[in-house]
């Protein structure tokens, strides 16, 4: 019974590991081959960098967002994500839009800062709608994922641990042949 137990956990624990190898493959592959961020579905994950919307959604989660299509739809209280410049990227909540001379801008605030944002958000800077999904502290896993030491330890040990199972596993065959074998030749 206990020889079972521990085979049905070794499995789960090998099934894990494949599982978070080839998640973790998917979106590194995918990220390197478009240049953009993974995509499953029109939907991304961002990592929260900075308190400016705690407590709502706090520095290190993740965040679920929509590649923004109709730029010029939001309405107040949309939280949205979009560029400062060519690296960075922001989600503020959208407190007020402004249509001027045909043309639709939004100005933004963090909901921990004490003022709004102090550019106007134009319409084509928007890549996504947070779409209110937050998960607390992955984020700093990801980030951390992204280091040289977190490419060593969620790549090189599963991997290590892998063929050090698979190993095992072998030579357990081996083992346990060889024993037939001796039964056998004893017995006959």
């Amino acid at each position: 019974m206990k020889e079972k137990m521990v085979l049905f956990l070794t499995k789960c624990i090998t099934g894990l590991f494949y599982l978070l190898l080839v998640t973790m493959v998917f979106f590194v592959a995918s990220s390197k081959v478009t240049g953009e961020p993974p995509q499953v579905f029109g939907y991304q994950i961002k990592t929260v960098l900075s308190g400016s919307m705690e407590p709502g959604i706090q520095t290190g989660s993740i965040i679920v967002v929509k590649a923004a299509r109709d730029l010029e739809r939001f309405k107040e209280n949309d939280i949205v994500t979009y560029k400062v410049n060519r690296h960075q990227l922001v989600t503020h909540r959208i407190i007020e839009v402004i249509s001027q001379n045909n043309e639709i801008m939004y100005r933004t605030k963090g909901d921990a800062n004490d003022g709004p944002d102090t550019a106007l958000l134009l319409p084509q800077n928007i890549v996504a709608e947070y779409e209110g999904v937050t998960v607390p502290y992955i984020g700093y896993l990801i980030e951390f994922s992204q280091s040289k030491n977190g490419i060593f330890l969620l790549f090189f040990l599963p991997g290590l641990f892998l063929l050090s199972q698979s190993l095992y596993q072998v030579a357990r065959l081996i083992i346990e042949e060889n024993k037939k074998s001796i039964k056998e030749s004893h017995a006959g």
